[in-house]
């Protein structure tokens, strides 16, 4: 393994044992967290995407979804410390963006609609919290710093540092 490698796994099991309380150790979290696996996975099935061998990477994709419970399409693109907490029941859909330390709680979705091979999922940025089964649909972008709550259903732009919560997402920080 190269250098750079090796610093994504170490920067990625900290980020998931400093964001997880019942986290016992970082070899519990290198060996139990299937969120995790399924986020390393991606980028193999990324990098495969990218090369051009789209059935490979759908596949990839595929088992890992199997093993893990979580579903990132291949072309999706995912930053770096992003935690899939629980994971089981994450869909992250084909242009989907996820920014660098989002932390994402189980059955998110960051889904499609629109039937159209345009620009159709969710831009997450930054430091972003998704609670379980938030759902956000459609090229919209969740700012920076934005909190989404549990169970919320987010159809337009959330500023950053906003936090939303319901159905439909309402803002409720001010």
């Amino acid at each position: 393994m190269n250098r750079g490698v090796l610093h994504r796994v170490r920067a990625d099991v900290d980020a998931v044992h400093d964001a997880d309380p019942a986290a016992k150790s970082r070899l519990e979290v290198l060996l139990c967290y299937p969120g995790l696996h399924a986020v390393w996975a991606h980028a193999i099935a990324h990098a495969v995407w990218n090369a051009g061998f789209h059935l490979t990477a759908r596949a990839v994709s595929q088992v890992v979804r199997f093993l893990t419970g979580v579903e990132i399409h291949p072309a999706a693109t995912v930053g770096d410390q992003v935690v899939v907490d629980h994971g089981m029941g994450v869909v992250v859909g084909e242009t989907a963006e996820i920014g660098d330390r989002v932390h994402m709680y189980h059955g998110v979705t960051l889904g499609g609609n629109s039937p159209d091979p345009v620009k159709r999922h969710p831009t997450v940025e930054d430091d972003v919290t998704i609670g379980a089964s938030a759902t956000i649909l459609g090229d919209v972008v969740v700012g920076e710093g934005a909190r989404v709550g549990a169970g919320a259903v987010v159809t337009d732009d959330v500023p950053p540092d906003a936090t939303v919560v319901g159905v439909p997402a309402e803002r409720v920080d001010g």
